[in-house]
């Protein structure tokens, strides 16, 4: 009986890895150079971002809104999650770098990243 319960528990670990690995490779092709606006509350900035190969890097028009540098991200499923390498100074607000866990919708050439704080980014790859 135990070599049954084994047997189905490794089965369903196995069968659990397989479908987010599809997941991940399933995902829309993200790489390129993208220009837009991120928001939050009422107020936007012109940005520019780019995604290769699980490294970004990008900028802002307005210093630190969005606090923009360089790092890699992961995609899994409709989620991006952003890691930053850059050290930051403690004078503005942090929760404005782009890193952490963001939705993504990629519909054509338009890339929307949403947060649960409600920041957004509107971004179209060039």
């Amino acid at each position: 009986m135990k070599t049954k319960i084994y047997f189905f528990l490794t089965l369903l670990i196995i069968t659990v890895s397989c479908n987010k690995s599809e997941e991940v490779m399933n995902s829309p092709n993200t790489n390129g150079n993208y220009t837009g606006i991120f928001e939050r509350n009422g107020i936007s900035s012109s940005v520019q971002l780019n995604l290769l190969d699980g490294s970004f890097n990008g900028q802002s028009a307005t210093q630190k809104y969005p606090a923009l540098c360089n790092g890699t991200y992961l995609i899994s499923g409709n989620t991006i999650t952003f890691d930053s390498n850059c050290a930051w100074t403690a004078d503005f607000d942090w929760s404005l770098i782009l890193d952490g866990e963001w939705n993504y919708n990629m519909n054509g050439n338009i890339l929307i990243l949403t947060k649960s704080n409600g920041d957004k980014y509107t971004l179209t790859q060039q």
